[in-house]
């Protein structure tokens, strides 16, 4: 009984701060085609997956778009791509279609959004994206293994129970590509990609 409760508090909780951190943001004709490219580059890369042993998986690099888009341009925007990156990959993406409706709260609307977060501490210093990246991971692996808990529970291995089986399931696959994604971001030229969207954005 305790795991249906934790699981409904996280994602209202979840749901509620996403969406008052979301107020104000201006979804002007640039900001749509941003998001508009995030989010097919996001599913494009979600849908080239590597196995693992687990029978998890490990995506192509889809977490890096979100991510990037918070820190160069909009966290903010970048939870609204998420949102809409997350209904879309029920209808095009197999593998990762909800087994109820309630999935999609839990699920669906917080793995992909919750990438936003890490530009939710600022830009200007590296310790402050790599917090925000972190915060960012942390949700994303809490909205997976929460929902492994509750909608996929059958599928635990013998003597594993729901929080065995999915804590195993998916930090085996979410939590090697969050440090990876991390890596990678850290490593481009953050600054110099932000100032460059800026400059043209004054052309414009």
């Amino acid at each position: 009984m305790i795991s249906p409760i934790i699981t409904a508090v996280f994602a209202i909780v979840y749901l509620l701060t996403t969406i008052w951190l979301c107020r104000g943001v201006k979804l002007d004709a640039r900001a749509l085609c941003l998001g508009g490219v995030v989010c097919a580059l996001t599913l494009v890369l979600a849908s080239i997956r590597i196995p693992l042993p687990t029978g998890s998986n490990i995506t192509c690099g889809s977490w890096i778009p979100l991510m990037l888009l918070a820190l160069v341009y909009d966290y903010r925007l970048a939870m609204m791509t998420g949102w809409v990156c997350g209904i879309l990959v029920m209808i095009l993406i197999p593998g990762w279609q909800a087994v109820h409706w309630a999935q999609i709260f839990v699920q669906q609307l917080v793995c992909f959004s919750c990438l936003g977060y890490a530009g939710v501490f600022g830009t200007d210093k590296r310790w402050k994206m790599l917090c925000g990246m972190a915060l960012a991971v942390f949700i994303r692996c809490c909205g997976h293994v929460l929902s492994g808990v509750i909608f996929y529970s059958q599928n635990a291995w013998d003597g594993w129970g729901a929080w065995g089986y999915s804590l195993a399931y998916n930090l085996s696959s979410r939590l090697p590509e969050g440090v990876l994604s991390i890596l990678i971001v850290l490593l481009l030229p953050i600054g110099l990609m932000r100032r460059t969207l800026r400059r043209k954005e004054g052309t414009v």
